[in-house]
C-alpha cells in the first residue's frame, strides 16, 4: 500500500502546486538585452497577455499530464514502470519551467491565468491516465503528438505576438526547443503512433481551450 498511497499523495501535491503555489523554476527565464526591450502600446499589451494566458493554461495541462502518466506507469502489477515515470517526471520538471516563466510574464504584463485552470487540469490529468493505463507505447505516443501539437502552436504564436514582445518571444522559442525535444525523446524510448482520428480529437480539444482560454 504504500507505494501507490505515496503516488497518490505525489500526484495531489502536483496539482496543488500547479493550480494554487507560484511555481519555482529551475533554469533562469529567457530574457533578451535591455537594450532589446520596446515599449508595447495599450492593445499590445493586452494581446500578449491573452496569448501568454493560453500558454500558462498549456502548462497547467502538461503538468496534469506528466503527473498522470507517471502516476499510471507506477500502477502495481506486470505495468509497473519505473524507468518510465523517471522520464516523464523529469520532462514534467523542465514544464514547470514552462508555467514559472510563462506565470511571471503575466503578472509583467499585467494579466491573469485562466479562471478555468482547475477545469483544464482536471480534464488533461484524466487523459493523460487513460493513456498512461493503455500502456507504455501509447503512453509515449499520446507525449509525442501532444509535443507536437504544443510546438506547432508555439509556432504560430512566434507569428502572433507583438513583433516589440521580445520578453514574450524569448520564452516562447525557448518553450518550443524543449517540446519539440519531449517529443524526440519520447518517440526514442518506444513510442506507438496514435491512429489519425485519436490525433483529430486531440487537436479539436486544444482548439477548445485555446480558444476559451484566450478569453477567460
Amino acid at each position: 500500500m504504500g507505494e501507490p498511497m505515496d503516488a497518490l499523495l505525489n500526484a495531489a501535491d502536483s496539482a496543488l502546486r500547479a493550480l494554487f503555489v507560484a511555481p519555482p523554476a529551475s533554469r533562469p527565464c529567457p530574457t533578451v538585452p535591455e537594450e532589446g526591450t520596446t515599449a508595447l502600446s495599450d492593445s499590445e499589451r493586452a494581446l500578449s497577455g491573452a496569448l501568454m494566458r493560453v500558454n500558462h493554461v498549456g502548462e497547467v495541462c502538461a503538468q496534469a499530464l506528466y503527473a498522470s502518466q507517471a502516476l499510471a506507469a507506477r500502477r502495481p502489477g506486470s505495468q509497473h514502470n519505473e524507468p518510465l515515470a523517471r522520464q516523464l517526471e523529469a520532462s514534467g520538471r523542465e514544464e514547470t519551467d514552462h508555467l514559472a516563466w510563462t506565470q511571471a510574464r503575466l503578472d509583467e504584463l499585467g494579466a491573469r491565468p485562466s479562471l478555468l485552470n482547475p477545469l483544464w487540469y482536471a480534464g488533461a490529468f484524466g487523459l493523460g491516465l487513460l493513456a498512461g493505463r493503455l500502456g507504455t507505447g501509447v503512453s509515449l505516443g499520446f507525449v509525442v503528438e501532444t509535443e507536437r501539437q504544443v510546438e506547432a502552436h508555439l509556432a504560430s504564436h512566434m507569428d502572433r505576438l507583438p513583433a516589440g514582445d521580445h520578453a514574450s518571444r524569448a520564452i516562447v522559442a525557448q518553450m518550443k526547443d524543449d517540446e519539440a525535444r519531449h517529443a524526440r525523446e519520447a518517440q526514442h524510448a518506444g513510442a506507438v503512433e496514435l491512429p489519425l482520428p485519436v490525433k483529430g480529437l486531440m487537436r479539436l480539444a486544444a482548439r477548445v481551450m485555446t480558444t476559451v482560454a484566450h478569453r477567460i
